[in-house]
């Protein structure tokens, strides 16, 4: 493919110098990956600058450059394309070259704080159940029909999407279902991909570490929204107080579920049991075997984005009903030998956290006793770490302060931030056990026949990051170990 035939008006191009008609035979923005043939795009990072990698990118056979500043010395034989944004450029580069694959499926993106995980993978789930073929983008995992594909980020960058979709599309896939991360929208990660669909599930503070305000984060959740075309749907949780603002400028579509206010598609909880849910939807009762008001929320959005895709009602909830949770997202666990329950759950939010422990309130019997084991990352936003601590001792018997993953920062220094959140009386009922496995079986000891455990924070994650390193920890195989 010659590189001029990637290039489009949206690619912001400033300056252009050398010849376009090179044949182009990857992308990169990654140097070390360069081979002969390549685009290299220099990309400035909060880590790095790609600028500063351009002679090495050149030396390892880059045909072209695409940057925001041009080098100082150019050489006669390679194309250098100066552009407004070298990630937007990227975007729109990765869909030409890949042949625009999200046109040639229908896409549907998911933005929030919580949800997004759990209501991708059941639109995978039930699309397949459906008889399409289907992708999956996700946190936990990518998949291509029933392929697997390792994730490593919320949302990939623009050649990993393009690269997986134009798979998806070659696989036969009908529909594919991405999680779309603000950090994504703010990085220009989506940038030229086509949506069917977008849905809002929710926003509460998070990421603060990145986006510094909380207006920051609502702008950056509402960009995904303002750049939808006239063509895609735009589904918002009316019952979240910024749902309707997520609609202010779209050109696409424009509906609403809820379980509270009125709404294009309206839920109501019927009842709520460790066995499941009884719903009433769009004035049909159904029963689920999700758990929790939450996953009330995210089966709505569910249902509300299958019938915006043109699906059957009765056909849509009949396979519902037969959809359970993403892993990590209130997996529970029985122990067989005296009754207790054990639930992991990736909560890592005080909004999420709190969310969590007021379902296990609501559905716990009397004498029950609720036991928390959570952490809080480190390198991330640390003005959370008082209140998710302060939120887990209000709606817990005990709780366990102990290391989510630390990375570069000391876990103690974390854990003092969190007991800051603490009164007299919660400081009572609490333990600081900074070993993770070492927390989770002291909870299971603690812990009385037909008690219950929750273990937040890391849900599906099979790793603990300390200084740079990921250590094999999985809270699922640890819980049912002592459980």
């Amino acid at each position: 493919m010659k590189l001029k035939e990637l290039l489009t008006e949206e690619c912001g191009i400033l300056d252009r110098r050398g010849a376009e008609d090179v044949e182009v035979m990857s992308l990169q923005q990654d140097s070390r990956k360069v081979e002969a043939g390549s685009v290299f795009f220099a990309v400035r990072g909060t880590v790095s600058d790609g600028h500063a990698f351009i002679e090495s990118a050149l030396g390892k056979g880059a045909v072209a450059v695409v940057c925001e500043e041009l080098p100082e010395v150019l050489r006669p034989e390679v194309c250098y394309l100066k552009v407004k944004d070298s990630s937007v450029a990227m975007g729109y580069m990765a869909s030409a070259f890949y042949g625009n694959p999200s046109r040639e499926l229908k896409l549907v993106g998911i933005t929030g704080t919580n949800g997004k995980t759990t209501t991708v993978t059941l639109l995978y789930r039930l699309f397949k159940s459906l008889g399409y073929e289907a992708g999956l983008l996700s946190t936990i995992e990518n998949r291509i029909g029933d392929r697997v594909v390792p994730s490593t980020h919320t949302t990939g960058d623009a050649l990993e999407i393009n690269a997986l979709l134009r798979e998806m599309v070659d696989a036969g896939c009908d529909y594919a279902f991405m999680e779309v991360s603000s950090h994504a929208v703010v990085q220009e990660r989506i940038a030229g991909l086509h949506f069917a669909g977008a849905i809002f599930s929710n926003i509460t503070r998070d990421h603060l570490d990145y986006h510094k305000t909380f207006d920051a984060y609502i702008k950056a959740k509402k960009k995904f929204f303002d750049n939808l075309p006239s063509s895609a749907f735009a589904l918002v949780n009316a019952d979240d107080k910024n749902g309707l603002v997520m609609l202010q400028n779209t050109k696409a579509s424009k509906y609403t579920y809820a379980l509270r206010v009125p709404a294009d598609f309206k839920c109501r909880l019927l009842d709520d049991s460790l066995s499941g849910l009884h719903l009433e939807m769009d004035g049909t009762e159904v029963y689920m075997r999700l758990v929790g008001r939450f996953n009330a929320y995210n089966l709505t959005a569910i249902y509300a984005t299958a019938l915006l895709l043109g699906m059957d009602k009765m056909e849509v909830l009949q396979a519902m009903s037969n959809l359970g949770e993403a892993p990590g997202r209130f997996e529970v666990f029985k122990s067989q030998r005296d009754g207790k329950t054990g639930i992991v759950d990736y909560a890592h939010t005080p909004d999420a956290l709190e969310n969590v422990l007021e379902t296990i309130n609501e559905l716990r019997q009397d004498g029950q006793q609720v036991i928390c084991v959570v952490g809080c990352g480190g390198n991330r936003d640390a003005g959370k770490r008082p209140e998710m601590a302060r939120i887990a001792a209000r709606l817990s018997d005990r709780l366990i302060i102990t290391t989510d993953n630390p990375r570069f920062e000391e876990p103690q220094a974390i854990a003092e931030q969190m007991k800051a959140g603490l009164d007299m009386l919660d400081a009572a009922k609490s333990l600081c056990i900074l070993d993770r496995e070492e927390a989770i079986k002291t909870a299971c000891a603690l812990a009385g026949p037909e008690d219950v455990i929750l273990v937040a924070g890391k849900g599906h994650e099979p790793y603990q990051e300390v200084k740079g390193v990921k250590h094999h920890f999985d809270d699922r195989e640890v819980l049912v170990k002592y459980l």
